[in-house]
């Protein structure tokens, strides 16, 4: 039973990619990116950079050389840049997993089954989740590093708490179809969730090689900023 769990595992891998890969560096600030400016607030204090490479630090304004300038301008650039498309990767990955695991619900369940709702409502909730940590606001994006964790542990409790419905509501539903088929029902159900599990266990072998390349990009562009917030920060001294 299990490996029911697989439907859980695949939808919170791509929902908490961006807060759960095992990464050697942890985001220490906020940032709030607009038009007008980007604000790192943690580790450096409350920097804001300007897309022309004008920094306040702390409410004072920074005198830069050129070289610091330049470092300014690119980091951000980098965090316009590589925030959404965290954000985009794993609601694209979300979605790719519940589409796919929809679609072994419709081959082993039926189109009208309880089990596609429950999914519906797992994938919406845990879009709500990654929403807490990357805010997308009208005027652009901030991003919430205390929510990190946070995310993750809610995300597991919101899989967990689906999970059991989920199995129940495939075990019922196996069981009223086999009811008017005969011969051994019990062999029977645990033979259709037996090939229920095994579709969905295919499912993420497909999809799990995507999922730790996209950690490994997510941690690749985390650290790339840190050196970069730092490089800025080195230059303002």
């Amino acid at each position: 039973m299990h490996k029911a769990m697989m439907v859980g595992a695949l939808l919170l891998a791509a929902g908490s990619a961006q807060a759960d890969y095992q990464c050697g560096v942890r985001p220490q600030d906020d940032v709030v990116i607009s038009p007008q400016k980007v604000q790192v607030v943690g580790a450096s204090g409350n920097l804001i950079i300007t897309p022309t490479g004008d920094v306040q630090r702390n409410g004072q304004t920074v005198t830069v050389d050129n070289a610091t300038r330049q470092k300014a301008i690119d980091y951000q650039a980098a965090l316009r840049r590589d925030l959404p498309w965290i954000d985009e990767g794993a609601r694209q990955r979300l979605e790719t997993g519940r589409i796919a695991l929809d679609k072994v619900v419709v081959e082993k369940l039926g189109e009208n089954s309880n089990v596609r709702h429950r999914l519906t409502d797992l994938d919406s909730k845990l879009k709500q989740q990654m929403n807490r940590i990357i805010e997308h606001r009208s005027d652009g994006l901030t991003f919430h590093h205390q929510a990190i964790d946070q995310v993750r542990q809610q995300g597991e409790q919101l899989v967990q708490s689906t999970m059991g419905g989920m199995v129940q509501d495939s075990l019922n539903e196996m069981s009223n179809k086999q009811a008017g088929n005969g011969g051994n029902p019990l062999q029977a159900l645990m033979g259709n969730l037996g090939g229920l599990q095994q579709s969905i266990q295919a499912e993420w072998s497909n999809q799990e090689q995507d999922f730790q390349r996209f950690g490994h990009e997510v941690c690749n562009r985390v650290t790339g900023l840190e050196q970069q917030r730092k490089a800025v920060v080195v230059g303002l001294k």
